[in-house]
């Protein structure tokens, strides 16, 4: 009968997560084709138990559970399993409960371990066919039709978390997984050749998510907004298996769209949501939870901190006890997907769609286990890691931040009522969030948006700017806005998406991937990524390959007599930023401290300390094999960010209290000060400093086991350069075209042109500091920080009433005044410095220039001595008169110059003519050195053995010498140059 096939297949699943179930009860009722089931407790023992996380279930309820099977119809309608009304609610695990459900569950999981055991050969003879007249290609098509087509439908499903004072609540209305054709719609579909596809979608509706404050009974006192209020979405799968016997697929797509998404946070909700942040960012680098005792020998490898090493986590392989693993020996010692305790991972593979292979040749298998084990000639299967795609597409987004206000109602006795009011809001388009995995091996991230923005909303701290009585134009509510809008870009953003209609899934075609680093940086360049978005784009890239045959990502090769190869980590996390506009002005900047201000409104203790540096005994010093493959290859993470076409705009100050925030952001508590506002009126015309850059890059990299490294280096009696160089963590900083001047905001909004104050220059900043001091401390010629500048050309250049104008926006934000009025602005100033066109004036006024060439300053520091050294190029400062006339040339008084020919000084046009160095080999104006002692008693000492070592003292800086040009360098020429004498500064535009 089918019903001895299906029935176990279905008992499997309800049996093993739901307490207190008679099996005998639930057959009879899967038999008549319905069953209800009410009133259900969760087995929360062994949900902990398979999903691994450092989360404690505190309840676990299903209200009904429906089971409905279709036995006239088993090959062509779906069995449908509905649940109405699951509440969980979880909390975070402490150490302290660890240890102690450690001890009090032991006999429970042996006992559920054993269950397990037993489990595999009686779900082998369940699965044996017993009927002579059903053969076994039927029954095996029919499971994995019924299996492939199951309809789950789950109504008001609710999540709730709960931490020190905050609970976190997830509603869904309802949500239903159902199997799809490839046009996406509602069908009975079974995997076939050639495409051995399967396709589900999972709709959600009314989706509501919930942050609130409980006091210290755990009663929530008043309701803040949700988070998210109904939000629908809808979620696509594609499963795409390598032949008709797979048991798992080879490719996972699974990909979320969201048409709209709306959130909201109040001043009360952002420190929670903070503190939510600041648990996953703790969790997903292993800092908090714990692995209980008695859990497996799995643990003391593959489970870290946090209970499993995620994918894209930098693991440390060396330090968990062994020389080196590969990413097969780490998935199996986990127990892979065909074992019963398996972690969340591979508790999340028992919902994926399995193919039922060979009957008999599983149930042989079996059989020759039960007798003794496998034949010597036979290999277990090591099933190859499947690649995982998950993506999140959002059309449009915006997050508003609301400040709350507490109303008391009239009676006693009334609940109090929170009011809140919006006046921040951060609007988003085209979001995309790609994730690619492939096992340990690869793990790769993209972020990005198409087009930001960001507005004020009603009024802020009493000042009725944005009112709706106030008239204001929308555009001068946006102070941050950066890439393009969807109508301009199109939908990029949904690029090979699964809801891509020229995708290769929607067109038959099998996708490709690219999983190695060189084809990955190749492919996805930050260009290529502002093509496709625009506003922003990170690319976070993380593999393990193999180092003696590097691009390589097979580690099951090598059998597991022979030694495993090395692996060579790296991590690169690449951000780029499009043309970006923000515009600082008294209505942004309030909101913005505001909510920082809010954000630090809280009591709550870090999740993870930092430890402080103690210096451990050493095991042993480093092999001469270790030392040389430490000199091949030594993993770092490193971090690139680069900002295109920036324009910051600070106005005058229309309103100033900040008196009130800033003492808060400082860290002083003090009691809230009444704060009289005056009427607010806009100010037009509005003047203000506006910077300019052309481009910007940051480049930083710090070694990704710096306690390992530096340990092992440290150890050396005379560690190369190269070892050296990756025990520090460095810092690039370039910037270009950088310049700054002078605007105005006229009555309709816009900004006049520029007036230069600082013409475009460039310059470049490197520094280094050592990771893990205290191993350094006995080594006094090992700088600890270092840090060179470099400016090539600097020129300043203001008349008199642009001067006093800069003085008067520059005092309008410095001097704040307890009534917030701005002061007074001279409009007669304002036509000095803004000229209007056509209008006539007294005439031009002097301009006085101040400049700076070759300008290079490096500080160092040592555990005896800091020092600092510097030179400059020249300097120069005059006055400039343009000539009254026509055809009358601007007349020059220089007040200082150097370095300068001064055989003619005796000479009147001396004064008036410019002068330049008579060639670029022109000594320098200033050269300055400095040394401080640290330690007076070492410093004699120290001095002298550096000195009789290399013939310098405590002032030499490392490198200096080649690092007057070497600052715009790549990282692989910054370790080898020498540049001789004086070259110019910058070797490239980019």
């Amino acid at each position: 009968m089918l019903e001895s096939y299906v029935t176990p297949l279905l008992m499997s699943y309800v049996n093993k997560y739901i307490k207190n179930l008679k099996p005998s009860d639930l057959q009879l009722s899967l038999w008549g084709g319905d069953v209800v089931l009410s009133k259900l407790d969760l087995k929360l023992d062994v949900l902990e138990q398979e999903l691994k996380l450092p989360f404690t279930f505190m309840s676990g309820h299903i209200h009904e559970l429906r089971i409905h099977v279709p036995w006239t119809k088993l090959g062509s309608e779906a069995v449908v399993i509905t649940i109405n009304t699951m509440e969980c609610i979880l909390k975070l695990r402490d150490g302290a409960q660890d240890d102690h459900e450690s001890g009090s569950s032991s006999t429970s999981r042996s006992a559920s371990d054993g269950s397990k055991a037993a489990a595999k050969p009686r779900r082998l003879q369940q699965a044996a066919p017993s009927d002579p007249d059903l053969p076994p290609g039927y029954v095996q098509s029919l499971i994995r039709r019924v299996v492939n087509n199951v309809n789950i439908v789950v109504n008001n499903l609710i999540l709730k978390y709960v931490e020190d004072d905050i609970v976190l609540s997830v509603n869904i209305t309802s949500a239903e997984c159902y199997t799809v054709d490839d046009m996406w719609e509602r069908a009975f579909m079974d995997i076939a050749a050639p495409e051995l596809v399967l396709r589900k979608v999972i709709n959600f509706a009314d989706c509501t998510v919930c942050l609130d404050k409980r006091n210290a009974s755990g009663k929530i006192e008043f309701y803040q907004d949700p988070l998210l209020y109904k939000c629908s979405f809808r979620t696509r799968l594609h499963f795409t298996y390598d032949n008709i016997n797979s048991k798992i697929p080879s490719v996972i797509k699974i990909q979320t769209m969201v048409e709209s998404l709306k959130l909201s946070i109040t001043d009360q909700q952002l420190p929670m949501f903070i503190r939510i942040l600041e648990l996953i960012i703790a969790l997903y680098y292993g800092e908090i939870g714990g692995h209980k005792e008695g859990e497996g020998e799995e643990g003391s490898v593959h489970v870290m901190e946090a209970g499993a090493i995620l994918p894209g986590m930098d693991v440390d392989l060396e330090s968990q006890g062994a020389s080196q693993y590969s990413s097969h020996d780490l998935y199996m010692q986990a127990g892979g997907p065909e074992e019963g305790d398996q972690g969340w991972v591979s508790w999340a593979w028992s919902f994926v769609p399995v193919i039922v292979g060979e009957e008999g040749e599983e149930e042989g298998l079996y059989q020759q286990r039960e007798a003794g084990g496998l034949p010597s000639n036979t290999q277990p299967h090591t099933p190859r890691d499947p690649i995982v795609s998950i993506g999140f597409y959002c059309t449009k987004a915006s997050l508003t931040f609301k400040l709350t206000e507490t109303q008391a109602e009239s009676s006693y006795y009334s609940p109090q009522k929170v009011k809140s009011r919006e006046v921040l809001s951060l609007e988003q388009e085209g979001i995309t969030v790609e994730v690619l995995m492939m096992g340990e091996p690869f793990f790769d991230c993209q972020i990005g948006f198409v087009g930001c923005r960001a507005l004020c909303l009603k009024g802020i701290m009493g000042v009725r700017d944005f009112e709706e009585n106030m008239n204001r134009r929308e555009e001068d509510a946006v102070f941050f806005s950066c890439g393009d809008s969807l109508s301009s870009k199109g939908m990029t953003y949904l690029t090979n998406s699964l809801f891509d209609y020229r995708s290769p899934e929607n067109n038959g075609v099998r996708a490709e991937f690219i999983l190695d680093t060189a084809n990955h940086k190749e492919a996805y360049t930050e260009i290529a990524g502002m093509q496709r978005f625009g506003a922003f784009y990170m690319d976070y890239l993380y593999t393990m390959e193999n180092g003696s045959a590097k691009g390589s990502q097979d580690f099951s090769a090598a059998s597991p007599e022979e030694a495993l190869p090395a692996v060579q980590e790296t991590s690169i996390k690449r951000l780029a930023v499009g043309p970006l506009d923000v515009r600082l002005n008294g209505s942004a900047v309030h909101r913005i401290l505001k909510m920082v201000t809010c954000a630090m409104d809280h009591e709550y203790e870090p999740y993870c300390k930092p430890q402080p540096d103690v210096v451990e005994e050493s095991l042993g010093a480093a092999t001469p094999e270790e030392i040389s493959g430490l000199e091949e290859f030594i993993p770092t993470r490193l971090t690139c960010l680069t900002l295109l076409q920036v324009s910051v705009t600070v106005s005058m100050a229309e309103f100033n209290l900040l008196h009130t925030l800033m003492p808060v952001i400082m860290g002083c508590k003090t009691a809230p000060v009444p704060v009289s506002v005056p009427a607010f009126q806009p100010v037009r015309p509005l003047p203000a400093v506006q910077f300019l850059v052309e481009r910007v890059n940051v480049e930083h990299s710090v070694p990704m086991y710096a306690p390992e490294l530096v340990s092992t280096v440290s150890g050396l009696s005379q560690p190369s350069d190269n070892l050296l160089h990756h025990c520090y963590a460095h810092l690039y900083l370039k910037v270009f075209g950088f310049q700054a001047g002078l605007t105005c905001q006229d009555s309709t909004g816009a900004f006049l042109p520029l007036i230069p104050i600082i013409p475009s220059f460039s310059t470049a900043l490197y520094g280094k500091l050592i990771q893990m001091p205290a191993h350094w401390s006995k080594r006094s010629s090992v700088p600890t920080t270092e840090c060179i500048f470099e400016l090539p050309h600097f020129l300043v250049q203001a008349t008199r009433a642009q001067t006093l104008l800069l003085q008067a926006i520059g005092q309008s934000w410095t001097h704040s005044v307890v009534s917030g009025a701005p002061a007074a602005l001279s409009d007669g100033l304002l036509r000095e410095v803004y000229k209007a066109p056509g209008v006539k004036s007294p005439g031009p006024s002097p301009t006085l220039e101040g400049s700076v060439q070759n300008l290079e300053l490096k500080l160092c520091s040592r555990a005896t001595v800091k020092c600092a050294s510097g030179t400059v190029g020249a300097v120069k400062v005059c006055a400039r008169t343009p000539g009254s006339g026509e055809g009358a040339k601007e007349k020059l008084v220089p007040l200082l110059q150097g370095p300068s020919d001064t055989k003619e000084l005796h000479l009147s046009r001396w004064l008036n003519e410019m002068r330049k160095p008579e060639s670029l080999l022109a000594p320098d104006l200033l050269a300055f050195s400095v040394q401080v002692p640290q330690r007076g008693d070492d410093c004699r000492n120290s001095a002298g053995s550096e000195a009789a070592a290399g013939g310098v003292g405590p002032g030499w800086i490392p490198g200096s010498e080649g690092r007057r040009s070497a600052l715009l360098m790549g990282p692989a020429e910054r370790q080898r140059h020498v540049i001789p004498g004086r070259m110019p500064v910058f070797l490239g535009r980019y």
